[in-house]
């Protein structure tokens, strides 16, 4: 049994992960941003039996302090928290400098300190930008189109630094684009559900022709997992995603045809990105998260974005789900 840190625990991924940590027997602390009404996020959602084996504990990751004493004792660290809403960087940048940036270069300072054994650190295929070459592997060059994405370049690079410089122990997983159960309505899945299962019949998205390698979330999961276990990680970047790319607009009459609605699909110019800061195509190459970790996804290839989406849907049509999300409102 690992004691173990889950920072973002509260998030989407976060909080599929802890739920994995739990049923493989680690001691998991989680990780929450404080807020003053004691809301734990998705941890909320729990079983009491998952919550009573949790340590749950407040704070922020931009204070140092704070995060020196939460990383205190543990074996492995998962570092998921970071600023994530790309059009939100747009309007608030800064937030995303002192988030991203700054609270990275926080937790890598105390495990390097507290003498941690492993830091899994969450970067994201937006850092490759547009793809210059398909599929994408880890040695694409970094571009860094939005204000997230730029800051998450700079995460990875201190987080890398730490193990040149110091021999921290870090390894950086790189997900494509992640989905799921609990996905929160600012990225392009939920979106399209959310306003299907509402009732509506038109639409609205962005750009339609961008295309993107979409993971569900218990893949994902399994590879922080295989990442953390492996020693051959540290000190590398690896992407994981299903090595299968789809349109905006196709998976919208995708998920259309797997709820049985017929759809009407609009872009609305406010949900487009400057045109400078789409990102057109992103594609994984997955050979060495194969090579090193042996892991490979379940929901590979087509058939497996299918069986995703339908759990996905299936996991949005619970009322008690739908109530989280405001399918009329854009957002950002």
């Amino acid at each position: 049994m690992s004691k173990v840190l889950v920072t973002g625990a509260n998030g989407f991924i976060g909080s599929h992960l802890v739920e994995a940590l739990v049923r493989r027997g680690d001691s998991v602390r989680a990780l929450v941003e404080y807020n003053s009404q004691n809301s734990w996020g998705w941890l909320d959602s729990f079983d009491q039996e998952v919550i009573d084996a949790l340590e749950i504990v407040t704070g922020d990751i931009r204070d140092s302090h704070c995060v020196r004493e939460i990383v205190a004792g543990q074996d492995v660290v998962y570092h998921l928290a970071a600023l994530i809403a790309i059009p939100y960087s747009y309007r608030a940048p800064e937030s995303y400098v002192e988030t991203n940036i700054r609270g990275t270069l926080n937790v890598v300072q105390a495990a390097r300190d507290l003498d941690v054994s492993k830091v899994v650190h969450t970067s994201t295929s937006e850092v490759y930008g547009s793809a210059q070459f398909v599929p994408i592997t880890e040695q694409h060059p970094l571009v860094g189109q939005s204000p997230y994405s730029a800051t998450k370049i700079a995460a990875d690079q201190i987080a890398l630094s730490f193990h040149h410089s110091f021999a921290t122990p870090v390894a950086v997983i790189r997900p494509f684009n992640t989905y799921g159960p609990r996905q929160s309505a600012r990225a392009v899945i939920p979106t399209i559900i959310t306003q299907v299962l509402a009732g509506n019949r038109e639409i609205e998205l962005g750009d339609l022709s961008p295309t993107r390698d979409f993971s569900f979330v218990r893949d994902t999961v399994s590879a922080f997992l295989s990442i953390a276990d492996s020693p051959r990680a540290i000190g590398e970047v690896i992407n994981i995603g299903s090595g299968h790319e789809i349109s905006i607009g196709d998976l919208a009459a995708l998920i259309g045809d797997t709820t049985g609605v017929d759809v009407n699909i609009v872009s609305q110019q406010d949900r487009v990105r400057p045109a400078g800061s789409e990102v057109q195509r992103l594609c994984a190459d997955t050979a060495k998260a194969q090579d090193l970790l042996s892991w490979q996804p379940e929901y590979a290839g087509q058939d497996g974005l299918a069986r995703g989406l339908l759990e996905t849907i299936e996991w949005f049509r619970e009322p008690g789900n739908m109530k989280f999300f405001k399918p009329s409102l854009y957002n950002i």
